[in-house]
C-alpha cells in the first residue's frame, strides 16, 4: 500500500462491495471506520445507480478503539440481518479494521443467523481490489453452489461480470443474445444481476462462458472441478475473437459456430476508402490484462494500427501480458504507477492511446487523444444507451469509439493548413476540445523582440509579456517549419530540438538547427 494521487484499482473490500452491488438478496457487513464509507459514491455517483450499495458498515471511530469493537460488529450483524432479511450474508473488513483484528467471519458465525454467512479474507495490504472480487465470487460458489443434475436443454453459466464493471451490463446481454442464436440458453449470469439463490443452481449448466477473468476465474476454476463444468478461455472482444469464441463453445457443445453477422460493420468500414488514414496509426495499449490482450489483436489485425506500447496494471496476468506483448515484438508495461505510465507514453509518441480514466488524463496533459477501453473508468463510460463491448455489436461499438479521436484530429490538420486564417489560426485548437478556445479579446498582448546582434524581422521570438525571452530562443522561421510537422509528434520534436539545442550550447533555434536535432536523434 502506498499513497498516492491516482491508483487503478481499490483495496480488496471495494472488490467485495462490487460482487454485492451486482447481485440481490445478497447483503454485506463490513467492519470499517466511518471514512470507508466514501465507497458508496463508487456506485451511486460514477455508476448511477439509483440504489445505495447492499452494505452495512460498522462505523467505528477512534474512541471505539479502547473499547470493545468486536460487540460493534455483532450489533451490525444483527441488526442488518433483522432490516434486509438477506438470502445470504458476506462479512468482511477494511484495510484499516484489518489492523485490530477482529475476525468478522468468526463473530458472525457464532451469532447463529437464520441465513448462510460467507467469511471473507481478503488480504488488504497484499492485494486490491479485482482480486477481492474475484475471491469474494469464487467464496459465494464454494459456499453455496453444488453439484447438480444438468438441464435438458444446453445451458450455460456467464461468469465474472460485477457492479462497476466497464460496460459489463451491455457485454453480458450481447453475449446472452450471441449464444441464443446458436440455440444455448443463459442458466445463470453472476454475480451481476443474480441472487444466492441463483448461484445455488449453478451446477445445472453444462458449461461456463468466463467474460472477465479478473473478477470471476478463481469460480470458474472451482466450477470446472467440483461440478465438472468446462468454461470458456477465449473473450469475445473483437471480430476476430468473437469468431473464436463461437468455435470454442461449438466444440464443447457439438452446435454449429454459424450465426447472422448481417450487423456487424467493422471489418468493411476499417477496410473503407474513408477509412484508410486509419492504417499504421501508432497506438499504446493500457488497462487491465483483458481488455489490453484484446485491444492489440483489434488494433493490429482488425483496424490496422500499430501498436507502439502495451501494458496493464493487475500484476496478477503479468505473464499473459509479457507474452501477449513479445508476439508484437515489445517489452510489456507492468505497473500500478500513472506516471511510470505517462512517461512511457510520452517516450513512444503516440498518435492515439486506449486506456482507462487516468490515461485519459494523461492523453489531455500531452495532446493525444485517447479512448477508454478498460476499467476504472468515469461517469461518461456508463452511458444510458447499449453500448456493448464484446460480440459483434460491440465490433461496431469499439470501432466507433477508438476512430472518434482521430476523425476529430483531423481538425489539426486543418488548422495546420490555413493557420494564418483569422478563424482557423494555429492557436484555435479543434472544435470538440472546448478548453482550447481563443478568446483573443481580453488576452494579453504578444510580446516580440528583435535578439542581439540580429537584423531584419524575420527572425523576430515571442517573448512572454513581462519581456523576459526563453531560453534557448526559438527564431521565427524555426517556429514556422515547426509547425509543419504532425501535431501528435510535434510536441516531441520540439523537446527533442531545445534538448540538442541546450546540449550544443545553441542559444537561437534556426530551421537548421531543427534539422540537425532531427538528424541527431534520428542516428
Amino acid at each position: 500500500m502506498k499513497l498516492t494521487l491516482w491508483t487503478y484499482e481499490g483495496p480488496p473490500h471495494v472488490g467485495a462491495m462490487r460482487v454485492a452491488t451486482g447481485m440481490t438478496g445478497l447483503h454485506y457487513v463490513l467492519h470499517a471506520p466511518q471514512g470507508d464509507t466514501y465507497a458508496d459514491l463508487l456506485f451511486t455517483m460514477i455508476e448511477r445507480r439509483n440504489h445505495r450499495p447492499p452494505v452495512t458498515y460498522t462505523t467505528f471511530q477512534a474512541r471505539d478503539l479502547g473499547a470493545d469493537t468486536a460487540n460493534l460488529f455483532k450489533d451490525a450483524a444483527r441488526d442488518a440481518y433483522a432490516r434486509f432479511k438477506p438470502q445470504a450474508m458476506i462479512v468482511g473488513a477494511s484495510c484499516t479494521a484489518e489492523l485490530i483484528q477482529d475476525d468478522p467471519g468468526g463473530l458472525a458465525g457464532a451469532l447463529d443467523l437464520p441465513c448462510p454467512v460467507i467469511p471473507l479474507d481478503l488480504p488488504s495490504y497484499q492485494r486490491k481490489e479485482n482480486f477481492g472480487a474475484d475471491e469474494t465470487f469464487h467464496q459465494l460458489c464454494r459456499a453455496l453452489a453444488r453439484p447438480m443434475p444438468r438441464t435438458q436443454t444446453i445451458t450455460c453459466n456467464i461468469l465474472g461480470a460485477t457492479a462497476l464493471g466497464f460496460r459489463h451490463r451491455d457485454d453480458v446481454a450481447e453475449v446472452t443474445k450471441l449464444l441464443g442464436l446458436m440455440g444455448i440458453t443463459v442458466n445463470v449470469a453472476a454475480p451481476l444481476g443474480s441472487t444466492p439463490a441463483d448461484i445455488a443452481r449453478m451446477g445445472q449448466a453444462h458449461f461456463n462462458v468466463l467474460l472477465y477473468p479478473e473478477t470471476g476465474e478463481g469460480a470458474a476454476r472451482w466450477l470446472e472441478r467440483t461440478c465438472d463444468q468446462p468454461y470458456t478461455k477465449v473473450v469475445p472482444l473483437g471480430v476476430g475473437a468473437t469468431r473464436d469464441f463461437l468455435h470454442e463453445v461449438a466444440a464443447l457443445t457439438g452446435l454449429s459456430p454459424q450465426v447472422d453477422e448481417s450487423a456487424l460493420r467493422l471489418p468493411w468500414w476499417s477496410a473503407s476508402v474513408d477509412s484508410t488514414y486509419l492504417t499504421g496509426k501508432r497506438v499504446f495499449i493500457f488497462g487491465d490484462a483483458t481488455h489490453v490482450i484484446a485491444a492489440a489483436r483489434i488494433a493490429a489485425t482488425e483496424i490496422g494500427f500499430e501498436v507502439v506500447g502495451m501494458g496493464c496494471y493487475n500484476r496478477e496476468f503479468a505473464r499473459p501480458m509479457r507474452a501477449a506483448a513479445k508476439a508484437y515484438g515489445l517489452e510489456a508495461l507492468i505497473t500500478d504507477d500513472y506516471l511510470e505510465v505517462e512517461d512511457a507514453i510520452a517516450a513512444a509518441a503516440p498518435e492515439l492511446i486506449l486506456g482507462t480514466q487516468q490515461e485519459r488524463h494523461i492523453g489531455k496533459r500531452l495532446g493525444i487523444p485517447c479512448a477508454v477501453i478498460s476499467s476504472p473508468v468515469h461517469v461518461q463510460d456508463f452511458p444510458a444507451r447499449y453500448s456493448p463491448q464484446m460480440g459483434f455489436e460491440g465490433a461496431n461499438v469499439i470501432f466507433d469509439t477508438w476512430i472518434h479521436p482521430l476523425v476529430m484530429g483531423l481538425e489539426e490538420h486543418l488548422l495546420t493548413m490555413f493557420r494564418e486564417d483569422f478563424e482557423f489560426h494555429s492557436d484555435a485548437g479543434p472544435s470538440h476540445h472546448g478548453a482550447k478556445a481563443d478568446l483573443r479579446d481580453g488576452s494579453e498582448p504578444e510580446v516580440f523582440a528583435e535578439p542581439a546582434g540580429a537584423s531584419g524581422g524575420s527572425i523576430l521570438v515571442k517573448m512572454n509579456a513581462g519581456g523576459e525571452a526563453g531560453a534557448p530562443v526559438w527564431l521565427a522561421a524555426a517556429e514556422r517549419e515547426l509547425k509543419k510537422i504532425p501535431f501528435f509528434v510535434r510536441g516531441k520534436a520540439r523537446r527533442n530540438t531545445e534538448a540538442y539545442a541546450a546540449e550544443q550550447g545553441v542559444a537561437e533555434i534556426s530551421v537548421e538547427t531543427l534539422y540537425e536535432a532531427k538528424a541527431h536523434y534520428a542516428r
